[in-house]
């Protein structure tokens, strides 16, 4: 079966991405054979609707199961109409999460778990309030962190590569 993973990185080595609809690759794999195709997000950088447009590329791509950490409302709804589940991550390698997924331990989302626009983080076409709602700052905050978390892990699994190798 053929399942997509969003990452930050193009093979099954790469971390699993925290957003959805703005994550740089999209990891398409065929579950039986664990062959896969990293395919560039081609909503990155739209300035509204990355996740509409995302969950819509993910369906003609012909993926049966979104494999992803955060996912909004709209995109949510694309892939629900589609009759295409959503199981929420919490970071990982792509390959730990796509072997996760094949012994059944990730269950599917029974809707977004994070506001709408949550993914626009580091500028790119966000709008600038004045006053935002503590709900959205909580979940730009939690964004954030689920950022830091995975840099963390690969700076610390560069380290330990690198004291390996030395």
């Amino acid at each position: 079966m053929k399942i997509v993973v969003t990452a930050e990185g193009n093979d099954l080595n790469a971390p699993a991405s925290p957003r959805f609809g703005r994550c740089p690759t999209y990891i398409f794999v065929e579950t039986e054979t664990m062959a896969f195709e990293a395919v560039p997000n081609p909503a990155l950088s739209t300035p509204g609707g990355a996740g509409i447009q995302a969950a819509q590329f993910i369906i003609e791509q012909g993926a049966k199961a979104v494999l992803t950490t955060n996912v909004g409302p709209n995109a949510m709804q694309v892939l629900q109409s589609a009759g295409v589940p959503v199981y929420l991550i919490r970071g990982g390698r792509v390959q730990e999460t796509v072997e996760a997924y094949k012994a059944g331990q990730l269950a599917a989302a029974a809707g977004a778990n994070v506001p709408d626009h949550a993914g626009m983080g580091s500028g790119r076409g966000r709008r600038v309030a004045s006053n935002p709602s503590r709900e959205q700052e909580v979940a730009d905050l939690r964004a954030k962190a689920v950022d830091l978390r995975q840099q963390m892990a690969d700076v610390m699994d560069r380290i330990e590569k690198l004291e390996k190798e030395g």
